[in-house]
């Protein structure tokens, strides 16, 4: 039975999907690092909050861990790198909190145009300040999005509800999608020069860090009012006071600080500035949902090998978790063949999908195919890591579809560029769902593969056979399959024999002495 550790506090609902669904749960919020550390590696399962650290140092001693789930959107107490080098999945649940956080945000929105705190605590001091606090209205007034993903698009959808206009500037924001939103695609610096408003809605990256500084407020309207309910680290904090005190700005309201806990800012100090601590995912509601999200996607992991909402890995349905294994057996296959007969730097890697595969979770296939390429040559390597350190070296990864072209209803092919050939090899499944290679360098040939496998290329002339036999007959080793091909009588020929027990490195070698042969090999399934 898999094991799951709830380290933050959270809904008691979580604790009881997880038992439901026949995974065993312990609750332990509060945990010191050096106590994590030290019972980490009971667990198949960890679901966290914001409270919780998962540094390298939990990750290394996490022996059993399998998969890491974030009740909410942000990651940045995991360290994801160190996670996916040990092959551990890592989940975030982007929905639950999303309505939350759109509607902090377009509270914090009506704050700083009606000047709402400030306000309440002047009224509340005894003063009746109505000539102070003249606001604007948010009609007819130009909101930009930067970002326009879960989150901004609910923002854009109760703005426009306001009868605003809206503008979105998103790099992965499709002409279509715009369309159904409702809004202008823009670039950034007409979003600048046109937002009476602008709202951040985009994780913290390489190239968001510091998206808005002195230079991109410079270019914004005068009076521009900006509200940050995403991450700190979006706005250069020192820029936004400096634009706040010279009037350029007319208003901020921050949910999100450079530091957090934010418990001392120079922004704090401004009266045209809004600030809360980090409420945008704080409804009973919202809390609710990830809490009950991460506990079912964690079990779906465990129990059906469901992948859902995954940060390091091609998410795949229980449905398709079910109709995908046979079909990743066959990319494992193709692999380790391949990767099993690479001697040299691999430059290229092209996977070919045909038929039905062609219409399936194509990413999955292509992780795993990359793992089965890469185990042989590498250590550590899985699944979660494989196009990660495929990328790191530079290995250059491709995928075609289409429809089916010969007799397989089904076909996979992956082709392999070295620095010195390119090798192919193709399979497909049968009516039983058991793999075969039905082509190897562009030979045909028929082969299931058992555990103990021979590959031998050779001149195909008479004899050839009888003398392999004899070889292995010689040496105790009993022929379970022996699979034949060849380009052209008297050609290149290929063949794939397996054999019951580990071919010894001395039969290697005996093959190899063989006057027709070219190269052999002895591959492990």
């Amino acid at each position: 039975m898999p094991k799951v550790l709830i380290s933050d506090k959270m809904s008691p609902r979580a604790a009881e999907i997880f038992r439901e669904r026949g995974v065993e749960v312990d609750v332990k919020p509060g945990l010191s690092p050096e106590e994590l550390r030290e019972i980490i590696g009971e667990y198949d399962g960890l679901a966290i909050r914001s409270a919780t650290n998962v540094t390298a140092d939990i990750i290394a001693a996490a022996d059993n861990l399998k998969v890491i789930g974030r009740a909410g959107i942000g990651v940045d107490n995991v360290d994801i790198p160190a996670a996916t080098a040990r092959g551990i999945v890592v989940m975030n649940t982007p929905f639950g909190n999303a309505i939350t956080t759109a509607e902090h945000a377009i509270a914090m929105m009506f704050a700083v145009a009606r000047q709402i705190p400030q306000a309440s605590e002047s009224t509340k001091a005894g003063k009746w300040e109505k000539s102070r606090f003249m606001g604007v209205e948010l009609t007819g007034k130009v909101l930009g999005l930067i970002g326009c993903g879960n989150i901004g698009a609910i923002v854009a959808s109760r703005a426009i509800g306001l009868r605003m206009k809206v503008l979105a500037y998103d790099p992965f924001l499709s002409p279509e999608r715009a369309r159904e939103l409702g809004v202008e695609r823009v670039e950034l610096p007409a979003l600048f020069k046109r937002a009476d408003f602008i709202t951040l809605h985009t994780p913290l990256t390489d190239q968001t860090r510091n998206i808005i500084d002195a230079d991109a407020i410079a270019a914004m309207k005068k009076g521009v009012r900006i509200v940050n309910c995403a991450r700190g680290g979006l706005i250069v904090e020192k820029d936004l006071l400096a634009a706040l005190e010279n009037g350029q700005v007319a208003a901020a309201a921050l949910d999100v600080f450079e530091q957090e806990p934010a418990t001392d800012n120079p922004l704090f100090g401004h009266e045209n500035v809004v600030a809360t601590p980090h409420l945008g995912a704080s409804t009973s509601e919202a809390q609710e949902n990830v809490a009950l999200q991460v506990a079912e996607q964690i079990s779906d992991f465990l129990v059906e090998g469901a992948v859902r909402n995954a940060l390091n890995m091609a998410s795949v349905s229980a449905e398709e978790a079910t109709a995908l294994a046979p079909y990743m057996r066959l990319a494992e296959q193709l692999g380790l063949f391949a990767g099993q007969l690479t001697e040299t730097g691999i430059k290229e890697v092209e996977i070919e999908y045909e038929g039905v595969v062609a219409d399936l979770n194509t990413k999955a296939l292509s992780a795993m195919a990359l793992c089965g390429l890469l185990t042989p040559l590498l250590s550590s390597v899985n699944l979660v890591n494989a196009p990660n350190i495929a990328k790191e070296r530079g290995i250059r990864v491709s995928e075609t579809k289409g429809p089916q072209q010969g007799a397989y209803h089904t076909y996979m092919r992956l082709t392999v560029v070295t620095e010195k050939q390119r090798r192919s090899v193709a399979g497909t499944l049968f009516s039983d769902l058991n793999p075969r290679i039905i082509q190897v360098k562009d030979i045909n040939m028929e082969a299931e593969l058992g555990h103990h496998m021979l590959y031998v290329t050779n001149e195909d002339k008479p004899g050839f056979i009888g003398m392999l036999g004899t070889v292995l007959g010689d040496h105790g080793l009993n022929i379970a399959t022996f699979n034949l091909g060849r380009n052209a009588p008297h050609g290149d020929a290929i063949a794939l024999i397996e054999v019951d027990e580990k071919i010894p490195d001395a039969v290697l070698a005996k093959v190899r002495e063989l006057p027709m042969v070219r190269q052999a090999k002895a591959l492990e399934f």
